[in-house]
Parts: C-alpha cells; sequence; structure tokens
C-alpha cells in the first residue's frame, strides 16, 4: 500500500510534536486527518492531503465526529498519533488542582477513549498501528511533576496491556518516550526546564519525527512497544 493510501489521525496537531509528525506525513504522501482546538494553527498545515478537524478531544461528541468522519471519507484508518497533551505542575501550596483535573481529562480520559474507539476499527479492519507520545516522566518521577507523570505512566500502562493483548495480531502499540523537547509545552513556565535542568541541547520535533520514521519503516513482524529518546544532558 502506497503512502496515499494510508490514512493517519493526528491529535494535538496545531503545535509542538503533533505539529511535527502531522507536517512531516504530509510531506510523505500519507493522507493526514489533523486535530486540534486552535483552527488558525491547523490551517498552517494547509495540503491537499491534509483534512483538519476542530474541536475539543475530551468532548465525547467530537470524538464521535472525528471517527464518523474519518471512516466515512476514507474507509479505514492506518495509525492513530496521540501527540494531544497538556502539563501542570507545582508545589503542593501552589499548584492549582483545577488545572490538573484538566490535564487528567486530556491526557488520559480522552485519549484513552479515543485510542478504544480506533482500536475497535483495527480490531474491525484487522489492522492499524496505534503511536502515544510518552515522556520520560512515563517511567520516572520528579518532585512537583507528579500529577504529570501519574498521566504518561496511565499511558504506559495502558499501551502495555494493549500490546499484550494484541500479540500475534498485525495491530500494534508503541510508545515513544521524548526527554525534554522544545515545543509551547513549556512557554508559560518562569524557568524553563532547559535551564533548570542544564539542558544546553534540547531535542527538537525534528528529532522526534525521525524516531517516528524508524518506527514505521519496521517490517511487519518487528515490534517496537517503547523507544526513549533523550538528549545528551538529561540525566533523570
Amino acid at each position: 500500500m502506497s503512502n496515499s493510501n494510508k490514512i493517519c489521525l493526528v491529535t494535538g496537531a496545531s503545535s509542538g510534536i503533533g505539529y511535527a509528525i502531522a507536517q512531516a506525513l504530509s510531506k510523505e504522501g500519507y493522507t493526514v486527518i489533523a486535530t486540534a482546538r486552535r483552527e488558525e494553527r491547523l490551517r498552517e498545515l494547509s495540503a491537499e492531503n491534509v483534512h483538519i478537524l476542530t474541536g475539543d478531544l475530551t468532548d465525547p461528541t467530537f470524538q464521535d465526529h472525528i471517527d464518523n468522519f474519518t471512516y466515512e471519507t476514507f474507509g479505514r484508518c492506518d495509525y492513530l498519533f496521540n501527540c494531544a497533551g497538556t502539563i501542570a505542575t507545582g508545589a503542593i501550596e501552589a499548584i492549582d488542582i483545577d488545572q490538573v483535573t484538566a490535564m487528567i481529562q486530556l491526557n488520559v480520559t480522552a485519549t484513552f477513549r479515543l485510542t478504544y474507539k480506533l482500536l475497535k476499527r483495527f480490531r474491525q479492519q484487522g489492522s492499524g498501528h496505534v503511536i502515544n507520545i510518552s515522556s520520560i516522566l512515563g517511567t520516572k518521577v520528579r518532585p512537583t511533576a507528579g500529577a504529570y507523570a501519574a498521566t504518561k505512566y496511565a499511558m504506559e500502562a495502558l499501551s502495555e496491556a494493549l500490546r499484550m493483548e494484541l500479540a500475534g495480531s498485525n495491530i500494534q502499540v508503541s510508545c515513544i518516550e521524548p526527554g525534554l523537547v522544545m515545543t509551547e509545552l513549556h512557554k508559560d513556565w518562569e524557568v524553563h526546564p532547559r535551564e533548570a535542568m542544564g539542558i544546553h541541547e534540547p531535542l527538537t520535533t525534528d528529532d522526534i519525527v525521525a524516531t517516528i520514521k524508524f518506527i514505521l519503516s519496521q517490517p511487519p513482524h518487528v515490534r517496537i512497544p517503547r523507544l526513549m529518546i533523550l538528549p545528551k544532558d538529561h540525566q533523570i
């Protein structure tokens, strides 16, 4: 099957890793369905093979719209890239619990809902690949970031259980576990993690795209359940 016949659904595609993946896949000739809340940013992906769907991923009605659009338009989906996510951290006295619960709704509840929704479709079509953008904090924790790490641990646990359930089938689940990547994720922080952690050369979204391409290039019998990628100064 040529790239143009492969359908990729990318969440969180208006910025950061999601945007870079959607852009790279479209340039490779894949058909891309890009979803996010910010329509003006999604429109920057404009290409004949990119279809944008604007909405809030935590809204089950929007997820139904994504599912219906994908399968009514193309009749299949080959790749789900779960890139949508946010971060809320802080000391006990300062952390905003409403931001924490909103993070859980997006990083866990919405992601789990969409993953299961697409996996039911993958079961019916007999193939598919879920690629989850996790984090090194899906394998470790640090002070003030426990809630965020918990959302990524949840993603890792689900991914491994699904991998086991799907073993022997043509449906794959992969987790990418980046260290610090330069995106908008930390744009409002008073001290950027680059300075706080002494990381002089963080990863770029191009590094993550290269990792994605490596995973997609593997022969059908190969599985890559987890792949960690770190900048050289990353110590944790």
